[in-house]
């Protein structure tokens, strides 16, 4: 069984577990934003630690060390909140016997456990994702989909919950998984301060997809395409057929339309529809708004067409998308439908 709550006094242990081949980031980026909560409250509310095999440095995946402050044999005291980094390396801790014996024994008794990235992996190899929701970095989705099909793999989550375990997606979502625990522990407003000292973004929604569409466009080499693609982002509701794209591209239709498929692999018409959808999606999982007020500010011309969008992509209705994101993450006051 989890540990007890710790009492409104004592600091939070946070063990972050790391192994030869982490990323760097992934283990800074998150503790950083529990000493900044320490820093910014002027009390120790968390007790960090590096755990490893051992204290001897631990090289990184971009050659630096870190220094473990403790062996995670030798952990003693009550685990608040256990954390796995992920890296390069994880394919090797996965199979390390005594870490995934110790995860094995202690993943469970920590109040909460969780991983950043590839660090799923090895939490995966431990039991602890077992019959869970998780995520992990969207280019090893399918990896991890296919080592343990008893955990359902979501792709489109930055961060995943599921009871006590935690599963945040690439290297920055570290630092989205720290704030939302660190919210879940000491509310919003510190949380805020936390997520301003570091210049983040307070809060990206668990449910926001790992590859935006303001990435996604980026991966278009012709900076013709890229910036019709951009203005297309900014300007959902504008004309966004391919005579108005291709003239904000300076390129005929003909020659535009050719281009764009070659890019980006899909027609203008299925991008325009991709990003509509995506704005969408975002306003149903953060705003309380009414699907036409939703339809409206994407760009959809009617209901039905923001309807037969929602299924033809996602396989659900604009109604069972904002449900299932309500259970997901909590219930919120509904809004007109």
């Amino acid at each position: 069984m989890p540990l007890s709550l710790v009492t409104s006094d004592e600091p939070r242990s946070v063990v972050m577990l790391v192994y030869p081949g982490v990323m760097a980031m992934d283990v800074v980026g998150p503790l950083e934003a529990f000493a900044s909560a320490n820093h910014i409250a002027r009390r120790a509310l968390y007790d960090v630690a590096v755990a490893a095999a051992d204290v001897t440095p631990v090289e990184t995946s971009l050659g630096m060390r870190i220094m473990p402050s403790i062996a995670f044999e030798d952990i003693e005291r009550p685990i608040d909140t256990l954390l796995v980094s992920g890296g390069f390396g994880q394919a090797e801790a996965r199979r390390d016997p005594r870490l995934i014996r110790w995860l094995k024994a202690n993943g469970p008794r920590a109040r909460r456990c969780g991983s950043i990235c590839t660090g799923a992996f090895v939490l995966a190899a431990a039991g602890l994702l077992d019959g869970k929701c998780a995520t992990t970095h969207w280019v090893l989705v399918d990896e991890l989909r296919q080592r343990h099909p008893q955990i359902t793999v979501e792709v489109d989550r930055i961060f995943v919950r599921d009871g006590n375990v935690y599963t945040s997606a690439g290297v920055t979502t570290g630092i989205d998984l720290a704030l939302a625990l660190i919210e879940e522990d000491h509310g919003r407003t510190l949380a805020l301060r936390v997520a301003r000292a570091l210049v983040a973004y307070l809060k990206r929604p668990a449910g926001q997809a790992q590859v935006s569409n303001h990435l996604l466009a980026q991966f278009s080499a012709s900076p013709s395409v890229r910036l019709a693609q951009e203005w297309a982002l900014e300007n959902l509701t504008a004309d966004l057929s391919v005579r108005a794209l291709a003239a904000h591209a300076g390129m005929s239709e003909r020659n535009f339309r050719r281009a764009f498929t070659e890019e980006t692999g899909e027609a203008p018409r299925e991008f325009i529809e991709r990003i509509r959808v995506d704005a969408a999606r975002a306003m149903f999982e953060e705003a309380q708004l009414s699907v036409q007020v939703v339809a409206a500010r994407c760009g959809f011309e009617t209901l039905d067409k923001l309807r037969r969008a929602f299924v033809r992509r996602l396989g659900v209705t604009p109604h069972d998308y904002r449900q299932r994101f309500r259970i997901a993450n909590g219930a919120l006051p509904k809004a007109a439908e």
